[in-house]
């Protein structure tokens, strides 16, 4: 009975209990919103290399060493050998090895030198594969692969010339040797989008005329008499290595971290993710309050148009009571259509996500390579769902107290 007479009440009052259910679905869809973009991202950045057991590099951070190997961001404070990546790689606990060179760029995007094996083992969001656009691999000495945002933005095709520089912010090019676009990835939300990959060879055969950083003044040597000289690398900046087995990592982790012949680090890149997130992890507690606090003031705004109907639904009171409502009735029935109308808010809420993320996923997966799964509500969401009109039954008790309070002759009082 109670329940019909609420219902009623609310499609009485269509209009204002529209606009509080819309405010409320609103923002509970923002707030699962921004869960739903805060899991993903956390999940993309997870997934930005998978696959890979342990990346070695120069002794320092392993933050540092992340994100110059991984997310080409700033620069290792030393090289390893070509020798000491040798004598790692005949480790017999190592299953394959992928050595990276940094150190040029082309155009603000970073150039890095590698091997074939970089395509066959880099793996990212839990073990996709790198796929071309167009193009194939490096098959010549000045073939280059470019990543999706470099052919996106400087508007390259396969055949394009490139003309590398030498560091990250020189004017100084390396002009007598260009490079030809041999392929471009297709999209995947990680740094090798905005990577250009070139051989080890490649990085050795444009630093010939160069020498402590410097180009050698009056000297350029032909690119034929390059193409015959021995371009096996010096040095490298960093090294992905997957093992044997998972029961190996550790071991063969304290070996090269204690390696005798230059001081080397090897991280786990999950670890360091972690780690590398919980720096980062500030701005998400702050996205997360501030929709916070958009459904608070929802709920706030929903208990005001409660507080403002009372002095309409004054006379509706007092009839329910002359018919023998008791003042619990009353509290019962305002805090009912407040779970009622905190009910719909959060359904439509939900269903805005769904809507919101059906037409966006795409979108967002293509420019940003931030995948967001459709599933279906998980157990943490139906949580926000109930606390959401568990706070609207709430925040409603505070003008239904008020109403309960009102007396039968206070009702039936026509005020002027």
């Amino acid at each position: 009975m109670i329940l019909r007479l609420a219902a009623a009440s609310l499609m009485a009052r269509a209009l204002t209990v529209g606009m509080t259910v819309l405010a409320i679905g609103l923002s509970v869809a923002l707030f699962l919103g921004v869960e739903k973009v805060r899991t993903g991202a956390k999940a993309s950045f997870a997934d930005t290399i998978s696959g890979t057991d342990l990346i070695v590099g120069a002794r320092s951070g392993s933050v540092q060493l992340l994100l110059y190997s991984v997310f080409r961001i700033g620069n290792a404070t030393n090289n390893v050998t070509w020798e000491s990546y040798q004598d790692l790689s005949s480790r017999p606990e190592i299953d394959w090895i992928v050595p990276i060179s940094l150190g040029d760029s082309h155009r603000q995007f970073r150039v890095m030198g590698t091997t074939s094996g970089f395509f066959e083992h880099y793996k990212y969001r839990q073990g996709r594969r790198l796929a071309f656009d167009e193009g194939v691999t490096m098959d010549d000495l000045f073939d280059t692969v470019i990543g999706h945002d470099v052919a996106q933005s400087l508007n390259y095709s396969v055949g394009d010339p490139i003309v590398v520089a030498h560091g990250l912010a020189s004017f100084t090019e390396h002009k007598d040797q260009p490079f030809r676009v041999s392929g471009i990835l297709e999209k995947t939300g990680t740094p090798v989008d905005r990577t250009v990959i070139v051989s080890m060879e490649a990085i050795e055969a444009v630093h010939v005329d160069w020498q402590r950083g410097a180009k050698i003044p009056g000297q350029t040597t032909p690119v034929d008499q390059i193409r015959q000289m021995d371009l096996t690398p010096k040095a490298i900046t960093a090294a992905l290595i997957g093992v044997e087995s998972p029961l190996q990592t550790f071991a063969l982790q304290r070996a090269i971290n204690e390696y005798p012949e230059e001081p080397l680090l090897a991280i786990l890149p999950g670890v360091a993710l972690q780690e590398l997130w919980g720096i980062v992890g500030i701005a998400e507690t702050a996205l997360l309050a501030v929709s916070v606090l958009v459904v608070v003031t929802a709920l706030i705004g929903m208990m005001a148009t409660i507080f403002s109907s009372l002095n309409e639904r004054r006379r509706e009171m007092a009839i329910f009571r002359a018919m023998g409502a008791s003042p619990v009735a009353i509290l019962g029935l305002l805090i009912l259509e407040a779970i009622l109308t905190a009910a719909a808010g959060a359904i439509l809420g939900l269903g805005l996500l769904y809507v919101g993320l059906f037409i966006a996923q795409p979108l967002i997966d293509s420019a940003f390579g931030l995948f967001l799964p459709i599933d279906p509500p998980a157990l943490r969401e139906i949580l926000v769902l109930l606390t959401v009109i568990a706070a609207g039954a709430i925040v409603s008790m505070i003008p239904a107290l008020r109403a309960y309070r009102l007396s039968l002759a206070d009702g039936m009082t026509v005020r002027s």
